[in-house]
């Protein structure tokens, strides 16, 4: 089992399948996996019950494109909580192997407190450690402005690019984060 990866204020636990079968209407199974408060408002919007159904889908499945996704944990020792704030994850690209969607969403509660940022900087790096990953690409709608902040802090650029299979949909815009290139021979 993968390990969680931990920020500043956050544990990004790997979402198993049990987990999201537990998101799929088993709020208290769902505490109990994460050790963590789920709140009220969970989910977050676009994760309704038709994603997460694709998502248990996707998980259970070893010849299905890519996916991997986890779940980010506010954990605060000081004050003795952890609380679920959002998810995030990607998704292989039918007719670009080297390529992935990145998705992700918080809680409205949690919006504007640099969440989102400090989880895709954590996830950028185990992303482009899956086998062959060369490119990161993530959609927004232009109005959507911290998500548009989120993947510019994070090094992404808007592009024109965008490889057909990727969800887009009208009236997005498209950001792509290429892996940066391992420098050649040490010697010149």
């Amino acid at each position: 089992m993968t390990p969680p990866l931990r920020t500043e204020r956050l544990e990004l636990v790997p979402a198993t399948t049990e987990i999201l079968k537990s998101d799929h209407g088993d709020r208290a199974g769902l505490a109990r996996l994460l050790a963590a408060e789920i709140p009220a408002a969970w989910p977050p919007p676009l994760m309704d019950e038709n994603a997460i159904r694709e998502f248990i889908r996707l998980s259970s499945e070893t010849a299905g494109p890519l996916f991997a996704a986890w779940y980010w944990v506010l954990d605060n020792p000081a004050a003795g909580c952890r609380v679920l704030v959002g998810n995030g994850g990607v998704l292989g690209i039918k007719n670009a192997p080297d390529a992935v969607v990145l998705g992700y969403s918080v809680l409205d509660e949690y919006h504007n407190r640099g969440y989102a940022t400090e989880a895709v900087r954590a996830l950028v790096p185990e992303i482009f450690s899956l086998p062959g990953i060369q490119r990161i690409i993530a959609t927004t709608y232009p109005d959507f402005g911290a998500s548009v902040r989120v993947l510019e802090k994070n090094g992404f650029s808007r592009t024109d690019r965008v490889p057909a299979g990727t969800g887009a949909e009208e009236g997005t815009v498209c950001f792509l984060l290429e892996k940066p290139r391992q420098s050649g021979c040490p010697c010149g």
